[in-house]
Order: C-alpha cells, then structure tokens, then sequence
C-alpha cells in the first residue's frame, strides 16, 4: 500500500520536495561522476514521474537499453539514478505508469513525489542553460558541480532558484486569504510573490501584501522555507499582523480576496505545500 503524505510535519524542512525527504535514500552527484552500467530511472513526462510495480508499491522502472538517453542525477538506494525526459507524446514504455507530482493528494510516497519534483527542477535548468546569457555562445557542463560555463567569454553560471515570498496575514478572529484563477473551484491560498531587485525576504513580503490586497502589515515572522520546482522556486513563509488599510484586491493577480472568520474557513491548500503547513501552525496555537 502506497504511504501517504503525513498528516502534519515535525518543520518546513520535512515538507515535500525538500532535500531531507530524500536523505534515506538518495545521494545527489553530477553528471560526469556516472559511474556506467544499470540502475534506475527518474522518468519525468510533464507534470508526472512514470513508476513501475504493483499499484500500492510504486518504484522507479530500471534504466536499460529502452532509455536511449539519461542524465546521472546520483544514487537511489546505491544504485546509477539516471533522469529521463519522456515527450508528451511518447507512448509510456510497459509495465510502467504516470503518477501526478502536482495532485493535491498525491499517490506517490514522499521520497519519489520529492525525487520526481528534484527531476522537475535539473529538467528546467537543463532547458534554460544551454547558451550563454552573455554572448550567445553554447555553455559546458562544470565537473563535480551543476553549474555551467562558456569556453568563449568565461561566464559562469549555476542554477536559477527564484525566491519566493508567501504570507499569513492574520488579525484577531480572522485570516486574510486569497484566492488565483488558476486554483482548485472554491480554494483559497496565501499572498504569494517573487522577491524583487534590492529587496529582502522581509520586504518582498510586505510589498507583495500591499499590492495584492492594499493591506499594511506588522510583526512579520518568519516561519520555513520549501523547495518548489513548479518550475524552480524557494518558497520563503511568514506570518504578520495586520496593521491598517481596507482590502483593494490587484485584479490582475487576484479573483477574490477576503477576511475570513476563523471558524469558517474556505476550502484549504494541500498538505503537501508550505501553505498549509503556516495555516496549520497558526491555527494550532489559537
């Protein structure tokens, strides 16, 4: 039977797609360390990582001749791990089948839904890295790191993780929520936002919460941070007080956004996010 995700997590830094969901059993290399021969592999098609083995038992189908190409992320379980990008298009091979990384209840135990998001984020930076910024040039992998590096102007460049504020604002008896187009029918979520040139974490967070709302915060605390390679975030989380202002929602980023009592709460974001872990932390110590 497929482990689930947990019901609640010890720190941020056991949420999904965080290194430490990994460390039991996964060794992060580089490429040019693959040492050759058999091993596994991370089989990314989209928004899904293919599995192979029974339904509730799910694994990581063996790299063999059937791959043509793979990258060497490491090891998994000991063994060569290779990742493999597989088109939309391209018929699954036999004898595995497409598990979401992005459901909200995923089926996956933590360890793969993290490996297949990791997958995710070295697909992204393999895509986005293949010519230099600079020149034009094509870039080289770097030994026994993930940056690369171009032969012709020297620039040097490593892997782009965009940080990332997101933000519980609360006041007594209430929480400020908001809700995208994009989200699930009737969920709301937390104010979210990329940091800015020249800005802090602290200062992103304020902005965005004033952009988005026209709410002024106070006593921001800063409470985790999650990997989230949808495509290559940190999502860096704080609570704040409210400090003054009526809501102006930004239409443009916004449907709808609200004080809600907390006694009668919309639906929720999934457990897998640092969203919900911040909702409910604070909703423990009230």
């Amino acid at each position: 039977m497929v482990m689930r995700l947990p019901a609640s997590y010890p720190s941020p830094q056991f949420l999904p797609f965080n290194r430490t969901c990994l460390d039991q059993r996964f060794q992060l290399s580089t490429p040019d360390l693959d040492p050759g021969g058999p091993g596994v592999a991370v089989v990314v098609q989209g928004d899904s990582l293919l599995v192979a083995g029974e339904q509730g038992c799910p694994g990581l189908p063996e790299f063999d001749a059937g791959f043509a190409r793979g990258l060497f992320l490491g090891l998994w379980d000991g063994r060569p791990c290779r990742l493999v990008e597989l088109p939309a298009a391209t018929q699954i091979p036999e004898g595995c089948r497409p598990e979401s990384l992005v459901a909200s209840e995923p089926q996956l135990p933590i360890e793969l839904l993290s490996l297949g998001g990791l997958g995710r984020m070295v697909l992204h930076w393999e895509k986005h890295s293949r010519h230099c910024p600079a020149c034009g040039e094509p870039l080289h992998r770097c030994e026994t790191e993930w940056g690369r590096t171009c032969a012709a102007c020297k620039t040097r460049l490593y892997p782009h993780i965009a940080p990332c504020a997101i933000v519980l604002v609360r006041r007594p008896g209430q929480l400020l929520l908001v809700r995208k187009p994009e989200y699930a029918p009737h969920r709301y979520g937390l104010i979210a936002g990329f940091v800015e040139f020249g800005e802090c974490l602290e200062e992103a967070a304020v902005r965005e919460v004033a952009e988005e709302t026209g709410v002024q915060v106070t006593n921001l605390r800063y409470v985790g941070s999650q990997c989230w390679p949808m495509p290559s975030q940190l999502m860096c989380g704080f609570v704040a007080d409210y400090a003054g202002g009526e809501i102006i929602m930004d239409p443009c980023e916004l449907v709808d956004a609200r004080w809600f009592p907390l006694d009668a709460l919309p639906t929720l974001p999934p457990k897998r996010s640092i969203a919900r872990y911040i909702l409910d932390t604070e909703l423990a110590s009230d």
